[in-house]
């Protein structure tokens, strides 16, 4: 089978990380399948956050948790050691969809590259949020942007589950 279609068939979140630290060339290789991806009109108005800063992705898990309304010391990204944030440019009319092509792809990326990850959600609220506004202003980000989702990233710290079987009475064809 095409290494490809076997791997959109074995990809499986992840949910639990071990505390390693994927290499730098792995994490530009899942970031440059991002910038693969589809965009509307080739416009490629996603943009994309690499955390790997441990401070800082701890203040990510932070405010993601409290958005998620869990409880003091739940970690919503699951220990992964690497965050990756997409966002998209809020005047493009393809906005959302293209930053959902970015994350599956880096989730297949991944995938390939023996790594785990999952997409997080709550990234939408985060970005409405000055103190994250703050943040897209000190790298010299301008616009508005909207929060997609989050890619945690890591080595798994537990066994790939099997993937369930596909429902049935989802495909239609017009011959």
């Amino acid at each position: 089978m095409n290494a490809i279609l076997q791997a959109m068939r074995e990809r499986r979140s992840v949910r639990k990380f071990k505390s390693d630290m994927p290499s730098k060339e792995q994490i530009d290789q899942i970031v440059e399948a991002g910038l693969y991806a589809a965009s509307g009109l080739g416009e490629q108005a996603s943009i994309t956050l690499v955390i790997t800063n441990k401070e800082l992705r701890d203040k990510f898990a932070e405010v993601n948790r409290q958005i998620g309304g869990w409880a003091e010391g739940f970690d919503p990204f699951y220990g992964a050691p690497v965050i990756i944030v997409v966002l998209d440019r809020l005047d493009w009319a393809t906005h959302g969809y293209d930053g959902s092509l970015v994350i599956g792809n880096m989730l297949l990326a991944a995938h390939a590259l023996g790594l785990g990850a999952c997409w997080i959600h709550r990234a939408k609220q985060e970005f409405e949020m000055d103190e994250f506004k703050a943040l897209l202003a000190s790298l010299g980000v301008t616009g508005e942007y909207e929060g997609i989702g989050h890619v945690a990233l890591g080595y798994p710290d537990a066994p790939i589950p099997e993937p369930p079987a596909r429902k049935d009475g989802r495909v239609f064809y017009f011959e």
